[in-house]
């Protein structure tokens, strides 16, 4: 691999290695490939696709992405044994920029209780192993594994042992996530003086004590030039370091690091959800940079801050890492700024006083609700710049026909000032079925935008609340009905949207008499 200039920072993906190592994680061979070709998109330098010898179907992985995906090396895992290494080797035949990464355990607790072995034993394995290696390939990364737990002049002679056979890069792993960040910074800048500098060090960090990305960029102020992360995170245990936490801590503190990031940062998101769904592993809601909650805001102070100046409180651009906005949640912490601004975003204009009453109402659901949507508050709008008024079409009847082997289809009856009209209409549904049959009643067509059904009361004849929000002739209205009857609550809702819809009609049609 071509010598990489010491400011640009190499980003190693183990996402598909040591990743799917986690707890319930297991991808298939073609679920690898759709995450390496997103990693590529992505532009990360290099990605382990697999420890070949550890079944067919990784080996068949690492095979299948060395043949489709181009750009990254492409880099397969193992131990210093000859049968690791011929598996290694195979897999890669079809790479076009192939890396293989031998490990090997140095610290003294797995010298003695994992491989039974002396320091002199270690030295000569892995001399004997890159030799073996390097007759075949020439890119070699070596990790000394447990290296945070090995001694430092034992641990600088192995690699040092490596790279006289012919190893480009050392990664220096924090296998159980022991170091803390002042002896981890050490550690690699102790390396770092005592090895060429045409060697990358690189540095891959677990996260037991939750200090895996910290290790992570400690090391990279210390010389270390490539990082090994995964995608949220994820991997053995309490996980990786995680690449989007890296790539945007180095990004975002650009002056302090003093280092350049080469990847597409823009994919991180939609790379981040892909991984969660492939692997089933759910990102936590406020995990930085790709949780739910990232670039949400409830607090009113905060929210009053975003809306003047985005900075106050953002310190990257959502848009950077792939999420198109930052969003202002509506709930009990929020403000009568951020409440107007949503307002005025479904195209409700108020004036103090009737924003003032809104607000309150607003408080007083928030109490009751943890998180107020756009429904709720057209339906809070209304209720306070509405004047009260008689509706127009009451429903009177109505009879659903539905079943398994049955067209579902509805008649209706609505008075309109005493005069009775009754219509019937066939639908995708019994709801679907009795809209349609009121559409026919009222001479309208409305658009269905929102549906939603809350129970309000327990128990077996507990009333169903129906909430809908309709768009007519441009114009959006929303309708509450209430009863034990879903049918009967969906039918009133419904009815309550469009007699909303004919009531502000009216108004607006006064107000232009009158010119004001």
């Amino acid at each position: 691999m071509k010598k990489e200039t010491t400011d640009r920072i190499i980003f190693f993906d183990t996402t598909l290695r040591d990743g799917e190592q986690s707890p319930g994680a297991a991808l298939t061979s073609n679920a690898k490939l759709t995450i390496a070709r997103q990693l590529a998109k992505m532009n990360v330098d290099i990605i382990e696709a697999g420890f070949p010898i550890a079944s067919e179907d990784d080996a068949y992985a690492v095979k299948l992405i060395g043949r489709e995906v181009r750009g990254p090396v492409i880099c397969a895992l193992a131990r210093c044994v000859t049968r690791d290494i011929e598996a290694a080797l195979k897999s890669l035949e079809s790479a076009k920029r192939p890396r293989l990464h031998l490990f090997l355990a140095t610290s003294e607790i797995h010298r003695k209780f994992k491989l039974s072995k002396a320091k002199d034993e270690i030295i000569k394995i892995a001399r004997e192993m890159v030799c073996f290696a390097k007759k075949y390939i020439d890119d070699i990364e070596f990790s000394p594994e447990d290296a945070t737990r090995t001694e430092p002049d034992f641990l600088l002679q192995v690699c040092k042992t490596v790279v006289e056979e012919g190893a480009k890069t050392l990664n220096i792993p924090d296998t159980v996530g022991y170091a803390v960040c002042e002896e981890y910074g050490a550690l690699i800048r102790f390396l770092r003086e005592n090895i060429p500098d045409n060697i990358v060090i690189s540095v891959h960090c677990h996260n037991d004590l939750g200090l895996a990305v910290a290790n992570s960029l400690v090391a990279i102020k210390n010389g270390a030039r490539q990082v090994e992360c995964t995608i949220n995170g994820i991997g053995e245990r309490a996980g990786n370091a995680s690449l989007e936490e890296i790539a945007m801590n180095l990004i975002v503190r650009k002056k302090y690091y003093n280092v350049s990031v080469n990847l597409e940062t823009r994919q991180i998101y939609r790379t981040s959800k892909l991984v969660s769904s492939l692997t089933g592993i759910p990102v936590q809601p406020n995990k930085a940079i790709v949780g739910d909650n990232a670039f949400r805001h409830e607090a009113g102070i905060h929210q009053d801050g975003i809306i003047k100046y985005k900075e106050t409180y953002e310190i990257m651009r959502p848009q950077m890492v792939g999420i198109p906005e930052s969003t202002l949640v509506l709930g009990k912490h929020s403000g009568r700024h951020a409440l107007n601004l949503r307002l005025n975003s479904l195209g409700i204009s108020v004036d103090e006083k009737t924003l003032d009453r809104i607000f309150q109402q607003f408080k007083n659901l928030a109490d009751k609700k943890k998180e107020i949507n756009d429904l709720d508050l057209i339906v809070l709008a209304e209720q306070e710049t509405m004047p009260s008024f008689e509706p127009v079409y009451v429903l009177e009847y109505f009879h659903i026909l539905s079943g398994t082997s049955t067209v579902p289809s509805a008649t209706v009856r609505i008075s309109k000032k005493g005069e009775i009209f009754e219509d019937a209409s066939l639908g995708d549904g019994p709801v679907d079925a009795l809209y349609k049959a009121i559409d026919r009643i009222v001479k309208l067509s409305p658009k269905l935008q929102e549906y939603k059904i809350t129970a309000v009361t327990g128990g077996k004849d507990a009333q169903g609340e129906v909430v809908v929000s309709l768009v007519i002739n441009g114009m959006t209205v929303a309708g509450k009905g209430v009863s034990t009857d879903i049918i009967e609550a969906s039918a009133r809702a419904y009815l309550n949207a469009v007699n909303q819809f004919l009531a502000r009609k009216s108004v607006i049609k006064k107000r232009k008499y009158r010119g004001t």
